[in-house]
C-alpha cells in the first residue's frame, strides 16, 4: 500500500485546465498569481500595501509579516516576470542531502506553456531540445502522455561579485494537439547532485497528463 500523499491545488479543478501534474514531497508552491496581482497596483498605493500585507500574513503569520515583506520584494519581481513569461506554476524545493553532509539543498521548479508551429509530437520534443545551446546532457523520453525530451544545462552566472554554478534541467512535453509545449524546468545550485535532480524531474514528467485524472464531483457534467 502506497503512503504517498497528494495535495490537490484548486487550479486542478478549473474548467479550462488542460494539463495536470504532481510533484514529490519537499516542494512548496509560490503564489505567482497573487504576486502578479499585487504588483499590478501602482507602487505605494493603499490597495497594494493591503494586498501584500494580507499575502505576507497568510504565508508567514502576523508576527512575522514585517520581516517577510522585506524578503518578499525580490520574489515579487521574480513572480511578475515568471507570470508574464508563460509560467503557470512555480514551486520552491527543499531536500536534505542524505548522501552528503545532511545539509539542505534548494531548487526552483516551474511549469510553463509555449505555443509553437505544428509538427509530429516526437519531432517537436526533439526540435526543442536541439535548440538548447551548450547542453551537457540530452535524452528522449517516452512518457505515459507521449514523447518528450530532457536537456541538462550548466552555467556560471555572476551574482554581484561572485559566480555561482547553476544546473538547469528542462523537459519538453508536447500537448496532444502538437501546437503547444509544456516546459518543466528544475533549477538548482547543487550541481554535484545532477543525477538526483535529473531523476526527480524525469519522474515528475511521468506524472504529466492532458486528461483530467481527478474524480468528478457529484453533479459535475
Amino acid at each position: 500500500m502506497s503512503s504517498d500523499t497528494f495535495v490537490i491545488d484548486p487550479s486542478a479543478r478549473m474548467p479550462d485546465a488542460d494539463i495536470w501534474f504532481a510533484l514529490p514531497a519537499g516542494f512548496i508552491p509560490v503564489p505567482l498569481a497573487d504576486f502578479a496581482a499585487a504588483e499590478e497596483v501602482p507602487a505605494g498605493a493603499e490597495d497594494q500595501e493591503h494586498s501584500l500585507g494580507a499575502l505576507a500574513t497568510m504565508l508567514a503569520g502576523p508576527e512575522n509579516t514585517p520581516q517577510f515583506l522585506e524578503l518578499l520584494a525580490p520574489v515579487r519581481r521574480l513572480g511578475r516576470v515568471l507570470a508574464y513569461s508563460g509560467v503557470i506554476h512555480c514551486s520552491v524545493g527543499t531536500h536534505r542531502d542524505d548522501e552528503g553532509d545532511g545539509s539542505l539543498l534548494s531548487s526552483l521548479f516551474t511549469l510553463g506553456c509555449q505555443e509553437t508551429s505544428w509538427a509530429p509530437r516526437g519531432v517537436m520534443a526533439a526540435r526543442a531540445a536541439a535548440a538548447m545551446a551548450d547542453a551537457s546532457h540530452v535524452e528522449t523520453l517516452e512518457l505515459p502522455c507521449g514523447p518528450a525530451s530532457l536537456v541538462e544545462i550548466r552555467s556560471s552566472p555572476q551574482v554581484g561579485e561572485m559566480r555561482h554554478e547553476l544546473l538547469q534541467i528542462v523537459t519538453y512535453v508536447p500537448f496532444p494537439d502538437a501546437r503547444k509545449l509544456a516546459i518543466l524546468t528544475l533549477s538548482t545550485t547543487a550541481v554535484h547532485r545532477s543525477d538526483h535532480y535529473r531523476n526527480l524531474l524525469r519522474e515528475s514528467a511521468r506524472m504529466v497528463t492532458f486528461e483530467n485524472p481527478l474524480p468528478m464531483d457529484h453533479g459535475e457534467a
